[in-house]
């Protein structure tokens, strides 16, 4: 567990001080030297551009990560409250929150997100918005299970009887409950949102050039997939490679949570 929270930790570390080691400039543009090879001066090589692959890549991070983080949380405070709504406002609110939860559901993340950014346009803030509208129903599921669950608790049963009113319950009762299985599911979230915004990249519905994000840096060398597959490899396995960390970085953490759990 230590050393997937070491790898998730060097992650954020490369997303937050990334740019600050940069040995170039990710935006300039050096003709004479595109599509060079990895060597000593272009670790990693350059894009059809000539622009340094490595520090479009530490640059890029920032922007996959960070606007994945924001995803994430938006996401996660959207479903916690819609969860609350229904597992505290009874039976109508509950009703609502269900059917407009199952209604989401039916149709795939990304496709839903395609639709929602084209009709918007592109930019970062339609991409923001498209997996952020697209991503808060399974937090919703489990805030909502896990409120219904402690309905019936013998402490909250004693805090209504008291006159505290459900915001005073949900502060006090729920979220304590809900904060460590939510935070299994962010992280499983936090991960398809980097997936999510590499792929609206691709499409050119992302972050827009010439800022680097990894999936538009896909786009970008798509082109020249063929003849130098570098291009595409080093942002491919950049999402790859954070991906899978975050995701046994969950793994770990629920295995923690379970074995916390585990009266034996």
């Amino acid at each position: 567990m230590r050393s997937v929270i070491a790898l998730f930790g060097a992650f954020v570390l490369v997303a937050v001080f990334g740019p600050l080691v940069a040995p170039h400039d990710p935006s300039a543009i050096n003709v004479p030297n595109r599509l060079s090879s990895p060597g000593a001066e272009w670790f990693l090589g350059t894009d059809a551009l000539g622009r340094d692959i490595l520090s479009r890549l530490l640059h890029g991070a920032r922007w996959s990560l960070g606007l994945a983080f924001l995803v994430s949380v938006i996401g996660l405070l959207i479903g916690t409250l819609a969860g609350l709504a229904a597992a505290l406002g009874g039976r109508l609110a509950d009703w609502l929150v269900m059917r407009t939860t199952d209604t989401f559901l039916a149709f795939p993340d990304l496709v839903a997100a395609v639709v929602i950014a084209g009709l918007l346009g592109a930019g970062t803030g339609s991409l923001v918005l498209a997996l952020s509208v697209t991503g808060w129903m399974r937090y919703a599921r489990v805030a909502r299970g896990i409120g219904l669950s402690l309905a019936t608790r013998g402490y909250v049963l004693q805090a209504k009887l008291a006159g505290m009113s459900p915001l005073a319950i949900a502060r006090w009762h729920y979220l304590p409950s809900l904060l460590p299985s939510l935070t299994v599911v962010w992280t499983g979230m936090f991960a398809r949102a980097i997936l999510g915004i590499s792929a609206l990249g691709f499409l050119g519905f992302g972050v827009q050039p010439p800022l680097p994000e990894w999936g538009t840096m896909l786009l970008d060398a798509r082109i020249h997939m063929l003849s130098t597959p570098l291009q595409m490899i080093w942002p491919g396995l950049a999402v790859v490679v954070c991906v899978l960390v975050i995701n046994l970085a969950g793994d770990a953490l629920r295995d923690a949570l379970a074995e916390r759990d585990d009266p034996a």
